[in-house]
């Protein structure tokens, strides 16, 4: 390590150190340490689903509830391949270093993730305390939206035939309805999700963030395609470190700036807590 890139963990170490609240954001760069895909453009996608690909179906395409209505088969096929991956995926080593930095801190912490995988509560986080912002793939909701209610996904989870990308019948129903069930996730031209879960975690985090006086903000992992976790580090008070290997810019003065995957960046920042305690 560089001794420009040594000053900037140290100092990342120092801001957290200071800290009585930590509000821990992350994007889909976040789990790839994990072993998840990031979907880092259609060909990244592509290589995650060859089925998809061998028929020219855009991520933008599949992840849309039109599908749930045009071929629900496809679209479960889809969404419960990645149920099963996200279940059987362990988190990563830097999820409970930021849940250990956070537990520390006189306010606690916060977390606040586009990613609908489940892996912070997978990896000890407080579930009171974790917004997701784009819904739960563990969570599901009614495709015609009968009912404002959301309910767990099967523990079983889904048979999927991975080489056509089709899941096997019988496919998820609302309990309500005995219409067709759908993840409770922000797709993409959605109408139909049911934001209540999400709103309510939301207002949860302004509650908390009232309190906290010297907040710090480490964000892993977020790009600027869909910049929904980035906006939280740019637009809130607080010191910002943004942790990202191919996109680790900021305008906000006093940014710490890590061009570094998220692993990488949070054990360097570890050892430098652990040096200086």
């Amino acid at each position: 390590m560089s001794k420009a890139d040594q000053a900037l963990i140290n100092r990342a170490a120092a801001l957290i150190a200071a800290a009585d609240g930590l509000l821990v954001t992350g994007g889909a760069g976040m789990g790839v340490d994990s072993g998840l895909p990031d979907f880092r453009g259609n060909e990244g996608f592509w290589r995650a689903y060859p089925a998809l690909a061998a028929s020219g179906v855009r991520f933008e395409a599949i992840a849309n509830p039109a599908q749930f209505s045009q071929s629900p088969a496809l679209a479960w096929g889809f969404y419960g391949h990645r149920l099963n991956l996200y279940r059987r995926t362990q988190p990563h080593g830097g999820f409970g270093l930021l849940r250990a930095w956070g537990e520390r801190c006189p306010k606690g912490y916060f977390v606040f993730t586009s990613n609908v995988d489940g892996h912070y509560q997978r990896a000890g986080f407080d579930p009171a305390r974790v917004v997701e912002c784009h819904g739960s793939i563990n969570h599901l909701q009614c495709v015609d939206c009968c009912e404002l209610d959301i309910w767990p996904a099967p523990e079983a989870g889904l048979q999927i035939d991975e080489a056509r990308c089709l899941a096997a019948p019988p496919l998820p129903k609302c309990p309500h309805c005995g219409g067709l069930a759908r993840p409770n996730i922000l797709m993409f031209g959605d109408s139909h999700w049911n934001s209540v879960r999400a709103s309510h975690q939301k207002r949860q985090l302004e509650r908390w963030l009232a309190d906290v006086e010297r907040l710090v903000i480490v964000e892993c992992g977020a790009g600027t395609a869909i910049p929904s976790v980035r906006r939280q580090g740019d637009s809130r008070r607080g010191q910002l470190i943004r942790i990202n290997p191919r996109e680790p810019q900021s305008e906000k003065p006093g940014a710490v700036c890590l061009p570094m995957g998220a692993l990488e960046a949070l054990q360097a920042i570890d050892a430098a807590l652990a040096a200086h305690s």
